[in-house]
């Protein structure tokens, strides 16, 4: 005779490894799908001034603002595996003292459940838009990109890319005026 103890183990065990088991084969039968989407974006108006560093050296740094417009449809990235999307658009552009500069600008949690079809205008960015030195004026190629992730109920967390970019160019002159 086995104690109570013993088969409340086995139970428990069983019990764990049939879960493990359905958590594989949730992951197992998303992970092929392609949730990449095209998304559409637009710069409004585009200003840089030129205004002072108070945290470090109280050099003067460029600070960008844009406004803009996206339009995506992200709800058939919606299945039984996925729990959320976090998006955030990010700007990229080059300056004579970094090779690469990346700085998010906005960023979205949509739950799953709610609407997924994303038709913004006229949008002011979420966060700063700061360069540490004078890159952002008369920059000509600066590129605005939407990417998610998806935050599943099991498996891999993937960082997807939208295909549909825009780039866009900030003026030569800084902006003295309040925007």
């Amino acid at each position: 005779m086995h104690s109570v103890l013993t088969r409340g183990n086995a139970i428990l065990a069983y019990t764990l490894s049939v879960l493990a088991a359905l958590t594989f084969f949730c992951f197992a039968s998303t992970v092929l799908i392609d949730y990449r989407t095209t998304a559409a974006m637009n710069t409004v108006k585009v200003f840089v001034k030129n205004v002072p560093d108070y945290s470090a050296s109280r050099e003067k740094n460029d600070l960008g603002f844009i406004t803009f417009d996206l339009q995506t449809d992200l709800n058939h990235l919606f299945n039984w595996n996925v729990k959320q999307l976090f998006l955030y658009l990010t700007a990229e552009y080059v300056t004579a003292s970094n090779e690469l500069n990346q700085v998010v600008l906005w960023d979205k949690i949509i739950l799953r459940g709610e609407n997924a079809a994303l038709d913004f205008k006229n949008m002011n960015t979420k966060y700063y838009f700061w360069d540490d030195g004078n890159g952002l004026r008369d920059n000509r190629n600066v590129t605005l990109n939407l990417s998610w992730n998806i935050i599943p109920n099991a498996g891999l967390l993937p960082n997807i890319i939208a295909s549909g970019k825009h780039s866009f160019r900030f003026p030569t002159e800084y902006t003295t005026a309040r925007v």
